[in-house]
């Protein structure tokens, strides 16, 4: 009964916390010369770091396994790894990724939270199949990939957005000017070059900042792939033990092959100069979008051997 409250109350402070921090960011966009509440909504988010892990313990020493048997453990450890790369983004001085780690935290927090989950909060014993060591190695690899590969990710769509409204506005000067005359045509052009020096400052920092969002969604991208790839391999390896095959093309599996695949073609692509920016982040955000069907997508079915992670009252 202690156990449950305690978890009740971090639960309810860590979401209270991010959601105060979204705030926070929030009004430093409006009113920054007044306020300066950065260093504050980062120890907001480092706090909401120290209530995810003490409810994983809390969750740890009552139930008597490690917090990764179910759904609602695995969104837990998945915004507990959102705050963990938050914290790691603030110590490298990284405030693009750590924008999108406190707005992930609050969303996968917001659903942990909310009355979808309600019928599996409550911890039971393990099935068979999951009393196991391999469940710590397996499980908290896979989810730290899907955290490291969805940030990164994020990032690379941060990027693909930057791209794409500056070829917008690369076209639409000659897109009016075809609607003009030879001089309004050459009026036009000398209004241009008069804006020449303005423009190349605005196209130097935002170059900067795509070389930036690109380099680090490439670096946190092949963190969470190392992750992925132990996290299947280990997974085999459980699976042969527990039912006998190393690979039987469960759903899970098979969504979390195609996602690694799609991912190994993001990294061989950074292998060429002209694949990276734009190209090789369309690459990742369908990659992005496999990872919610590998994760979420197939829990909603419910079947095949991983349904013991699928919605209460959805698996077969």
């Amino acid at each position: 009964m202690i156990f449950s409250t305690l978890e009740h109350i971090l639960i309810h402070m860590s979401f209270s916390i991010v959601s105060i921090v979204i705030t926070i960011r929030l009004i430093n966009l409006v009113v920054t010369t007044i306020l300066k509440p950065y260093d504050l909504s980062e120890k907001g988010i480092r706090t909401t770091f120290l209530c995810l892990t003490g409810l994983l313990v809390t969750r740890w020493i009552y139930s008597g396994h490690f917090p990764l048997s179910d759904l609602y453990e695995s969104v837990i450890f998945l915004s507990w790894s959102f705050s963990f790369i938050h914290i790691v983004a603030y110590l490298k001085k990284n405030q693009n990724l750590s924008r999108i780690t406190a707005s992930s935290t609050i969303f996968i927090q917001g659903f942990a939270t909310s009355g979808l989950l309600t019928e599996i909060k409550k911890s039971e014993i393990l099935v068979p199949a999951l009393q196991s060591e391999w469940l710590i190695m397996h499980v908290s690899m896979m989810i730290l990939s899907y955290a490291a590969l969805l940030c990164g990710s994020l990032l690379s769509t941060a990027l693909l957005v930057i791209t794409c409204r500056k070829k917008c506005n690369e076209l639409l000067p000659l897109i009016e000017s075809l609607s003009f005359d030879k001089i309004q045509y050459s009026n036009q052009r000398i209004q241009i070059f008069g804006q020449t020096s303005f423009v190349s400052v605005k196209n130097y920092y935002k170059i900067q900042l795509v070389q930036q969002l690109d380099y680090w969604s490439y670096r946190v991208i092949s963190l969470g792939f190392i992750f992925l790839t132990v996290g299947i391999l280990s997974g085999a390896v459980w699976a042969n033990e527990a039912w006998g095959s190393y690979w039987s093309w469960d759903p899970k599996e098979t969504w979390s092959f195609i996602t690694w695949l799609i991912f190994a073609i993001y990294l061989h692509t950074k292998t060429k100069q002209n694949f990276w920016g734009a190209n090789s982040a369309i690459v990742a955000v369908l990659g992005f979008l496999l990872i919610w069907i590998c994760y979420f997508g197939v829990n909603l079915l419910g079947i095949g051997l991983h349904s013991y992670g699928s919605f209460k009252g959805m698996s077969s």
